[in-house]
């Protein structure tokens, strides 16, 4: 009678047990070390972009006292530059740095979070991703691929470009090749450019080889550290296409969510600690770069306006395809442009005026 009491009672037992292995999420304990992969799509140690990646990382360890430590891999040391999304979302790696219009040929809505031309200016684009409901879309769109996407900064406003020829006209877009990203490459293909995509670490040797004859890349610190200044003499300042560029950090929502919720917040914390970090560290060493670049011998030229307007004209025709396309796109572009007419005026009445005037004052 005992006996059959005791083998009962296991039975429930040993039952019990199996249900809750089998019911119980998949949590990481607060005893286990987790090492995880970062991949990126430009060479480990750029500046600005590598080597913010790479202090998140160090922040995500300290703040987790070792619990969770993760590698960083740049272009081509476990993928190429522009599929990390893909070893992200097939569970090649765990995360990846990066800037979602890298990933435009999975969904063209993606470039609303990095940037569009004449779009959100670097603090401009935080706000709406923090409290006009940007975040929300972006997870939303992010869903499709399984991963969750954190924003991991800014590299401000950018340089329009490196053209070994003037631009005076739209004439002479016509037949140009040149590595230009984002709806501002697809506004100057519309005008008659060739236009390629070419990872970051490509540029300069095809410029050198004179694959292409024209090249954007970031801004003066970037440009002057890669080199651009060797194999073109015009400089096009501001980027008409990307007026502040959003970076990520995206995770496989599955290891995310198997993550304890301390884990996740440290994550969250040190990616928005990261994205400060960086738009300071661009607008710093951007200051610091930009005369040793003209001493170069770099010729600093702005398109004229009869080009912006053309560019204008064929990069809303883009947005407006996109917006159209269904409606989870439509949304993003609602919530983006909304936000974007309200800032073009205060930009002008506020930051524009203000900045033109400073320049008055200092001599420039």
């Amino acid at each position: 009678m005992k006996r059959r009491q005791f083998l009962k009672g296991a039975g429930i037992g040993a039952g019990a047990a199996v249900a809750a292995s089998v019911a119980a999420p998949a949590i990481v304990s607060a005893q286990e070390s987790l090492n995880w992969r970062m991949v990126m799509p430009w060479p480990k140690g750029t500046p600005g972009l590598g080597t913010n990646a790479e202090k998140f990382a160090a922040m995500v360890k300290e703040m987790s006292n070792g619990r969770l430590s993760i590698s960083v891999f740049g272009a081509g040391e476990i993928v190429p530059p522009f599929e990390c999304m893909d070893a992200v979302e097939q569970g090649v790696v765990e995360m990846a740095h990066g800037t979602p219009y890298y990933w435009q040929g999975k969904n063209p809505a993606l470039n609303f979070f990095s940037t569009i031309p004449f779009g959100l200016t670097a603090w401009e684009l935080s706000a709406w991703l923090r409290f006009g409901g940007g975040q929300e879309l972006w997870e939303e769109a992010y869903a499709e691929f399984n991963v969750v996407p954190f924003y991991a900064g800014n590299s401000g406003m950018q340089a329009g470009g490196w053209f070994n020829k003037e631009i005076n006209t739209i004439d002479d877009l016509k037949g140009l090749k040149a590595r230009y990203a984002g709806l501002g490459g697809e506004a100057m293909r519309r005008l008659g450019a060739n236009i390629t995509m070419l990872p970051p670490g490509e540029i300069l040797p095809a410029m050198q080889s004179g694959a292409i004859d024209a090249a954007e890349w970031v801004g003066p610190w970037s440009d002057l550290a890669f080199g651009l200044y060797q194999v073109a003499k015009f400089y096009y300042t501001p980027a008409f296409h990307e007026p502040g560029p959003g970076l990520e950090i995206f995770i496989s929502k599955e290891k995310f969510d198997a993550l304890g919720a301390d884990l996740q917040a440290i994550i969250r914390y040190a990616a928005q600690a990261i994205a400060e970090n960086t738009l300071a560290d661009f607008t710093y060493n951007n200051l610091q770069s930009y005369q040793p670049l003209i001493d170069k011998g770099v010729e600093v030229r702005q398109f004229s306006d009869d080009v912006i307007l053309a560019l204008a004209e064929q990069s809303n025709a883009a947005v407006e395809e996109i917006a159209a396309k269904n409606d989870l796109s439509g949304r993003i572009a609602e919530s983006y442009l909304a936000l974007v007419k309200k800032a073009a005026r205060y930009g002008k009445e506020f930051e524009a005026t203000g900045l033109l005037q400073r320049a008055k004052v200092w001599g420039y």
